[in-house]
């Protein structure tokens, strides 16, 4: 857990007391939103598009400011460590917050204690892509082509819930493809495209464009059900993967012991975002289904995720780096 330095006796009775306790009314100043994946990818998507919509309601700039990188510790660790005054925010995925716990020796904060949870955002699955100039049209070729050639497959992972899509791939169809870690879920894409490496998952923003370009080949989606942006594709238990589903859920957070009446702003105008008719299109646009929560229910979902990928992670053999 990370340790802080004390904020003292004013932050406890500000919790209780009206933001302008801080001195200030909040917000007075820009907002950052801080992504952990780089420019391109669907949480970054996320975070502009409720971005805009936060700085209208609370008539504050709202800055996105992308910090990819080691699994998102980098920029979940510096909101960790940021003052609890509303001012800095994580829009982050399940890998921060539920797979980084088990895939990783040391996660330098707790994604329990060290975070206020404000509101989860949405929800989405990821797209199984290969290169096209692989001779494979279904996962079942895939499986086939992997068992057939051992040693020749690589898939690329630009998160760690990419990453775990894979291994529960290759865990529950019995078949061997090396790991090519990246930074980011749309540079693993660019690498597939040019032939660097087999497979990947890709969220559908960074996936669809690709498909319909015929610069990559869809095979399947992660989760339980089909999605609107490309419904030809089956999910992987229709395709013959059995107990196959992998949901990447956006949230944000603020650092922990964040005063109630700056928590409670920003979670209306996060919460409102997602409900907002504008919005919910615009996340139709690129994959991504509105799912807004309490932060009571945020926190439960954590503590939830980490226990589930600690068993994906378990049962799949894979040692924490």
């Amino acid at each position: 857990m990370i340790t802080r330095r004390t904020f003292g006796a004013g932050v406890a009775a500000s919790v209780l007391a009206p933001a302008a306790s801080w001195g200030e009314t909040f917000p007075s100043r820009p907002i950052k939103f801080l992504v952990p994946f780089a420019a391109g990818s669907a949480t970054d998507a996320v975070a502009r598009l409720v971005g805009d919509y936060v700085a209208s309601k609370l008539k504050q700039a709202v800055v996105v400011e992308n910090k990819a990188g080691a699994s998102g510790i980098l920029a979940a660790q510096n909101v960790a460590l940021s003052a609890p005054d509303g001012y800095t925010i994580l829009i982050t995925t399940n890998t921060t917050h539920g797979a980084n716990q088990s895939l990783l020796k040391q996660v330098p904060y707790d994604a329990l204690n060290d975070f206020t949870p404000v509101t989860r955002i949405g929800i989405s699955p990821l797209i199984l892509l290969v290169n096209p100039s692989l001779p494979v049209k279904s996962v079942a070729e895939l499986v086939a082509y992997g068992k057939a050639n051992p040693g020749k497959l690589t898939f690329g992972a630009g998160s760690s819930s990419s990453r775990i899509c894979g291994e529960l791939l290759k865990m529950r169809m019995g078949f061997e493809a090396t790991h090519v870690p990246y930074r980011s879920i749309p540079q693993a894409v660019t690498d597939l495209m040019g032939g660097q490496i087999a497979f990947t998952f890709s969220d559908p923003l960074g996936a669809v464009p690709q498909i319909e370009a015929g610069k990559v080949r869809g095979l399947a989606v992660s989760g339980t059900s089909r999605i609107k942006l490309a419904p030809d594709l089956p999910t992987m238990v229709e395709a013959g993967v059995p107990d196959y589903n992998i949901i990447a859920y956006f949230a944000a957070f603020a650092p922990a012991k964040m005063p109630a009446p700056i928590a409670n702003a920003l979670a209306k105008a996060l919460s409102g975002a997602v409900r907002d008719k504008a919005i919910i299109e615009k996340f139709d646009a690129v994959g991504i289904e509105p799912s807004p929560s309490t932060p009571e229910e945020l926190h439960a979902q954590v503590a939830a995720e980490i226990i589930k990928w600690a068993a994906i992670v378990k049962s799949a053999g894979i040692e924490p780096q």
